[in-house]
């Protein structure tokens, strides 16, 4: 079969690879029919996480169809339709009986297209399939679904949650590729009195209007500094969202928080950012960062399935699975190709 095949820092081809094979009771095998980019591919491309080894097959987020289970599989057969999590769960560590699978001590946590092969090939071996896969009703398409694989609970649980949005905040999010446009769609289930956005591309603060930001800033044309603390008084904002990771974002992200403020660190770091924690410590700010743990997944499904949430404008470009290399130059220069998330199928 093909897959998408890092092979060093800048070095990705669409090649041959083994077919995947069963070699835990608990694998199942997927053939892949709708898989996407995630902005941590580009940074394993740019060297920023050498725990990828050389010859892995890259992807974390795909909907696909299973067409073989070990025997310690219980709740797949053949022909089921799934959504695989970007999180792997093992399902009886520490970690796992808390609910924290990012953190996963049994062989899970992020491992597609890390640690091991990932999804971004014509099949693909999920490992604790029961508890890393979730079945897709057939009202739910494959483009829908893929979202919830990772930028939306990412997104969620990372960025919303760890941020402690509340009714009435001023939520800033920094970074309007596809975590941050996230962000936006489920910081809005919480009622703040004002998103704001910020990014360099304009097309992208475009589409974080039409997903429910109320103000949008031009980063490199407008102070952004000068422009948050003018619309709230001079204070900040209640909640900071990084959603880039590189430390010019991150260390703006601590300029805008207000006394008493939230900073939720989403963005994938692969360089040392600067925390002025002389400037910090006085304010009582307080930062948190994260891996996902996809625990809202069944939940965010579920809003999905009951039209709570309006993706349709995430994806931008589609591609076959063919054109794996195309789409990523696609998706890597958004600012030329307008790209938000693209989308390979069979």
């Amino acid at each position: 079969m093909k897959g998408l095949v890092y092979g060093g820092p800048g070095e990705r081809s669409w090649t041959d690879v083994p077919d995947p094979e069963v070699r835990d009771p608990r694998d199942a095998i997927i053939r892949v029919d709708a898989v996407t980019i995630c902005g941590t591919d580009l940074h394993i491309l740019g060297g920023d996480v050498p725990t990828v080894d050389r010859g892995r097959v890259l992807g974390h987020e795909a909907v696909g169809t299973v067409v073989e289970t070990g025997s310690g599989v219980s709740g797949l057969a053949a022909g089921d339709r799934v959504l695989a999590s970007c999180i792997s769960a093992c399902g009886i560590c520490e970690y796992c009986r808390q609910g924290t699978y990012g953190q996963c001590l049994g062989g899970g946590g992020w491992i597609l297209g890390h640690l091991v092969d990932g999804v971004q090939s014509e099949h693909a071996r999920i490992p604790y399939a029961d508890l890393s896969t979730y079945k897709l009703p057939e009202r739910v398409s494959d483009e829908s679904a893929v979202l919830v694989a990772d930028i939306l609970p990412t997104a969620y649980e990372v960025g919303v949650l760890n941020g402690q949005v509340r009714p009435g905040d001023t939520v800033v999010i920094v970074g309007a590729g596809p975590i941050g446009l996230a962000a936006v769609v489920t910081a809005r289930l919480y009622s703040p009195a004002h998103i704001v956005v910020v990014d360099k591309a304009e097309s992208r603060l475009q589409a974080a209007k039409v997903l429910g930001a109320d103000t949008t800033i031009l980063a490199g044309a407008q102070d952004v500094l000068a422009t948050v603390r003018e619309m709230t008084g001079g204070l900040g904002a209640h909640v900071v969202i990084e959603a880039v990771g590189t430390p010019e974002t991150f260390e703006l992200c601590t300029t805008l928080a207000r006394p008493g403020g939230r900073i939720a660190n989403i963005g994938v770091h692969g360089h040392p950012a600067t925390l002025h924690l002389e400037d910090l410590w006085i304010r009582d700010i307080t930062l948190t960062t994260g891996l996902v743990d996809t625990f809202s997944t069944p939940r965010l499904l579920e809003m999905l399935i009951a039209g709570q949430f309006d993706l349709g404008h995430m994806i931008t470009h589609r591609f076959g699975l063919d054109e794996f290399m195309h789409a990523y130059d696609v998706f890597a220069d958004p600012a030329r190709s307008g790209a938000l998330k693209v989308l390979l199928t069979r």
